[in-house]
């Protein structure tokens, strides 16, 4: 079960987008900018797909690698 570096930067970097989504989001819903809000928010609700997707191919190669 060991992860190759690339999918730990990968999956870090899409942490780090979720984290300033989120703040943007609240950030914006604080000055009532709420077009903002729901783009924001929206770009937050499509990083998870993203993710997951990373999490499978890098899963996937792994797997494959070892059998």
């Amino acid at each position: 079960m060991k992860r190759s570096y690339r999918g730990v930067i990968y999956m870090s970097f899409v942490l780090l987008l979720h984290i300033v989504f989120t703040q943007q989001v609240v950030n914006a819903f604080f000055y009532e900018q709420y077009g903002k809000v729901l783009v924001f928010a929206g770009l937050n609700v499509l990083m998870f797909p993203v993710a997951l997707w990373i999490y499978r191919r890098e899963r996937n190669v792994r797997d494959e690698g070892e059998g």
